[in-house]
């Protein structure tokens, strides 16, 4: 005869959040929406297949509301998710499972968290060699890499503001090679260094 499971208890435990005692004591954490769709209540038997399938949805509804709230406290990307919920005891399969269904809810896009990335560095003053650099270590394909940055706004007056707090002489090679090299940390390219020096009529050494 096939072993049945009986269901001895329901117990909320918090707002969406549900645990599920069997007879012998084992104890589920499920949330509401498994408890509906699998049409559970106090008395309630399962077969080993039944409870196999509670076990699974379980463990999936928790993970995605895992993800949820991570993605609640602050935007990313995709990676960045899978890596976050690995970290919090999630394995492979099911963090890529939350980051799809993420994704098809519209919850999760990297093209534009990408485009997000981009406007707040420029904001920063930053150029387009720092957005490279952090959406690579966010995690975002390189596919999307050309286009945001192509679509990142012209930091021409950033630039200028910066090199005019810290360029007094624009004939003293010291001052243009600091300024430089502070500019390239910053994701500049040597050619858009060269062009806004000449702005200030200070030229950089080949």
């Amino acid at each position: 005869m096939e072993n049945t499971f009986i269901v001895s208890a329901l117990r909320q435990t918090s707002p969406g959040r549900v645990t599920v005692t069997l007879c012998g004591g084992e104890e589920i954490k499920t949330t509401l929406n498994v408890i509906t769709d699998l049409r559970l209540y106090s008395g309630r038997e399962l077969d080993g297949d039944e409870l196999k399938a509670l076990r699974a949805a379980s463990a999936s509804a928790l993970a995605r509301n895992r993800a949820m709230e991570l993605l609640s406290r602050r935007p990313m990307s995709e990676k960045e998710l899978v890596d976050k919920l690995i970290r919090k005891g999630e394995d492979q399969e099911t963090a890529a499972d939350c980051a799809r269904w993420l994704r098809e809810k519209g919850f999760l896009d990297d093209e534009s968290y990408a485009a997000a990335v981009a406007r707040h560095y420029a904001a920063k003053g930053y150029g387009p060699g720092r957005v490279r650099a952090e959406l690579s270590r966010r995690g975002v394909d390189r596919e999307l890499w050309d286009d945001t940055i192509q679509a990142m706004p012209e930091n021409t007056d950033k630039l200028d503001r910066f090199i005019a707090a810290r360029l007094t002489d624009p004939e003293d090679r010291d001052q243009i090679r600091k300024v430089s090299a502070a500019l390239c940390r910053r994701g500049y390219s040597w050619e858009e260094i060269r062009s806004a020096l000449r702005r200030f009529n200070a030229e950089t050494e080949e």
